[in-house]
């Protein structure tokens, strides 16, 4: 099992966990759903007490992968396979992201 915090804007909003079976699992933090003024992270995962699961990573997650030979010189620099798309996540969205969403290792 593999676990990342998920934040917005820098502060947690929950919790995504990718199971030893490959299986994947979002859920918010409790602080993030209390708060009315906190949005979802994405559209596709709205606010609620729901635990996400899902066969692959949720789309919102991999469209924040690199592609391409971007993607190739980061699996290559950092040993990772194409097809471990959690790690790929982990290394590339950890600081510097085009949205507001960042990943944290846990």
């Amino acid at each position: 099992m593999r676990q990342a915090e998920i934040y917005f804007k820098g502060e947690k909003a929950g919790l995504l966990t990718q199971l030893d079976n490959g299986y994947f699992i979002y859920e918010y933090n409790d602080l993030w759903l209390s708060n009315d003024s906190k949005p979802p992270i994405s559209l596709t995962l709205p606010k609620n007490k729901n635990i996400y699961k899902s066969d692959y990573l949720f789309p919102f997650f991999y469209n924040m992968l690199p592609e391409g030979i971007n993607k190739q010189v980061v699996c290559k620099h950092m040993r990772i396979d194409n097809d471990d798309f959690f790690s790929l996540l982990l290394i590339t969205a950890r600081y510097d992201t085009i949205g507001a969403v960042t990943v944290k290792k846990i």
